[in-house]
């Protein structure tokens, strides 16, 4: 099988090699079958699509946009599976996928903890202001005035979608000593035993000090903060989304950080980070208003989607794209097929 990788960076080209290497040693390969992966650095579009002529399978990042055009040309080409490297799928159109008849695998389970740690690594950044604190040092500055957090513990934390990142979150939040308030519409009996509570959207929004946003994106919850569900906050609460960019609306959130009424944001994740995210944009203009002009908040933090990106989790995320794509010709159905 021949497969294409696209959005590949030299992690993982590293892992993916590695762990492509070890099935064929130890002979995992359903019905014998090998693997040879070649590396694209460019994400697939259709403006790239013809590089994946005498493939039979490609392999996807979060960016890459496999719309109902690109997979339609993906099968004119004689590709039969997609492989996704994550767990969100909403930038793939699955309805295409399935009428063309096209496989389409993820990565549910990658290392929910790595998420779930980045989400309070940037709430312990804003509050403690770590990073202002990091400049002032450097600059020979040990001022205190202006680095004044405040504890944890005793705080109401909000989480919507108690997923396995959502669960893995809360947990770690309840160990901090925090009253947990979640939103999904599958409640976890496990989660609700160890104390959190399950409220309905405009209960969570009013009573958290801090948001976070565990949930994927679609219909139903893109751009879920927005001006609306910010009006039922508290005034200077804590938004964090390490999810998908989609579920905030930036612009409406600057304006919320101007009234005030954002008193902390951290991201992870932009709605239009495919076009400046896993690039090295240092010694270009970033052709981003909104963007650029969220980064010179002094309590805003922004990270470049880099909440996944452990050693753990780079390795399980190979693991598991080798072997769905081991498995893209067993008729049986298949827990990490999606389409």
């Amino acid at each position: 099988m021949k497969v294409a990788v696209f959005s590949c960076k030299p992690y993982d080209k590293r892992t993916l090699s590695a762990h492509a290497k070890k099935n064929s040693i130890e002979g995992n390969a359903i019905d014998s079958a090998a693997l040879s992966m070649s590396y694209f650095e460019s994400r697939l579009s259709m403006e790239t699509i013809s590089l994946v002529k005498g493939f039979d399978a490609v392999s996807c990042f979060v960016n890459d946009d496999v719309n109902a055009e690109v997979i339609h040309c993906l099968k004119q080409q004689g590709v039969n599976t997609i492989a996704l490297r994550c767990a969100g799928f909403n930038n793939v159109d699955l309805v295409a996928a399935k009428k063309e008849g096209i496989k389409v695998f993820h990565v549910p389970d990658y290392s929910p903890t790595s998420v779930a740690e980045h989400a309070v690594a940037l709430i312990m950044t804003l509050n403690r202001k770590t990073h202002r604190a990091y400049h002032r040092v450097k600059e020979g500055n040990f001022a205190l005035e202006g680095l004044l957090g405040f504890n944890l513990e005793g705080r109401t934390v909000g989480c919507i979608g108690t997923g396995r990142i959502g669960s893995a979150f809360c947990r770690i939040m309840k160990g901090f000593g925090c009253k947990v308030l979640c939103y999904d519409l599958y409640p976890s009996q496990e989660l609700i035993d160890q104390g959190c509570e399950y409220l309905s959207l405009d209960e969570l929004y009013q009573q958290s000090d801090i948001i976070s946003l565990h949930c994927p994106l679609n219909e139903s919850t893109h751009h879920l903060i927005d001006k609306n569900s910010l009006a039922k906050m508290k005034d200077g609460v804590m938004i964090i989304n390490t999810s998908r960019g989609a579920l905030v609306h930036a612009q409406e959130a600057i304006d919320a950080l101007y009234s005030k009424k954002i008193g902390y944001l951290g991201l992870d994740v932009y709605e239009q980070e495919n076009e400046i995210f896993f690039e090295d944009m240092s010694s270009h203009i970033i052709q981003d208003s909104v963007f650029q002009l969220m980064l010179t908040f002094p309590n805003v933090v922004v990270t470049g989607h880099q909440g996944y990106f452990t050693d753990e989790a780079l390795n399980h995320i190979a693991e598991t794209t080798i072997d769905n794509l081991l498995h893209h010709q067993n008729e049986k159905s298949y827990t990490r097929q999606l389409a």
